[in-house]
């Protein structure tokens, strides 16, 4: 299931939350090398754009505390869908045209 996933961190300074903000960074990296992070941004300003890969709501929950406990933030959820399929969807809806 992907997800993409916006965070919108609790305002603080952000010099003081620096070395939290290092941490993501090697947190997110095995996931990224294991394909349950598909890509991460960072954004402007503070906060990051996650595009997750997950099996379940259960696999994402468990993301997504992860991060909120280095980093405390609120998160809009979105759920995507794969591209080959939403076209495979639309060639089924016009009859295969």
């Amino acid at each position: 299931m992907l997800f993409l996933a916006i965070s919108t961190p609790a305002p603080t300074k952000p010099s003081s939350v620096a070395a939290s903000r290092r941490q993501f960074w090697r947190w997110i990296d095995p996931h990224l090398k294991a394909g349950t992070a598909k890509s991460v941004y960072a954004r402007p300003g503070r906060g990051a754009v996650v595009v997750f890969d997950v099996e379940n709501n259960e696999a994402l929950h468990a993301l997504l505390n992860e991060w909120a406990e280095m980093i405390p933030a609120t998160f809009e959820l979105y759920p995507l869908i794969d591209p080959k399929a939403a076209q495979g969807y639309l060639k089924r809806q016009r009859g295969g045209k």
